[in-house]
């Protein structure tokens, strides 16, 4: 089931991810690494990106299937490292900081 509903967000996210176009870089931004558990599949990593990447003071993200890790640099103004978290949790992910700067 969470599959499924997983699929379905990247659908909707991917006909909307070329409209959104984020400059990289901002003067308050922080990065955050998370060791990610539930990765299946390549897919899930990709999706993860996807759907991160749509959310407001999300500059950049990067996943990684074989790391289980996923590193997101961000606009802390706009959303907390306690946001970020649970989003990942919503898509069906467990994520832990790994690595803060």
């Amino acid at each position: 089931m969470l599959r499924r509903r997983f699929i379905q967000l990247m659908t909707v996210a991917g006909a909307t991810s070329l409209t959104t176009i984020t400059p990289l870089e901002a003067a308050d931004t922080n990065t955050i690494t998370y060791k990610v558990k539930g990765f299946t599949c390549v897919t899930c990593a990709v999706g993860l990106e996807t759907l991160l990447r749509q959310q407001k003071g999300v500059l950049w993200v990067k996943a990684s299937y074989p790391d289980a890790s996923a590193t997101i640099k961000y606009q802390p103004a706009t959303v907390t490292e306690d946001r970020l978290k649970a989003f990942i949790a919503e898509i069906g992910f467990t994520a832990e900081p790994e690595h803060r700067s």
